[in-house]
Parts: structure tokens; sequence; C-alpha cells
């Protein structure tokens, strides 16, 4: 199970989150971003747009 999923229980507030690279806004770990959190940088796709990648 992972690290995120084990401290979850219903309390969002234990799941990681970290800022986007784009706009700086805090993203919040997703269960469709389990198997690649490391390599998320940004929080959606206009961030993804807007950076040029």
């Amino acid at each position: 199970m992972s690290e995120a999923k084990r401290g979850f229980r219903g309390n969002k507030q234990a799941l990681p989150s970290k800022p986007c690279a784009v706009c700086g806004r805090a993203m919040v770990w997703r269960k469709a971003w389990a198997r690649n959190w490391e390599a998320v940088k940004v929080c959606s796709e206009a961030c993804r747009k807007r950076r040029g990648g």
C-alpha cells in the first residue's frame, strides 16, 4: 500500500502535497498520480501547455 494511501483514512490533510512548477498552486496527491507522483510537476493541462512541454 502506498505511503499516501496509508495516511489518508478519510483525512485529506494527511495526503502529501507540493507546489505546481508553473503557477505555484498547491497540488494534493491524487490516486491517478500514485505511480508517478515524483514526476508530477504541473497541476493541470493548462499549466502544462503554458510551460511549453
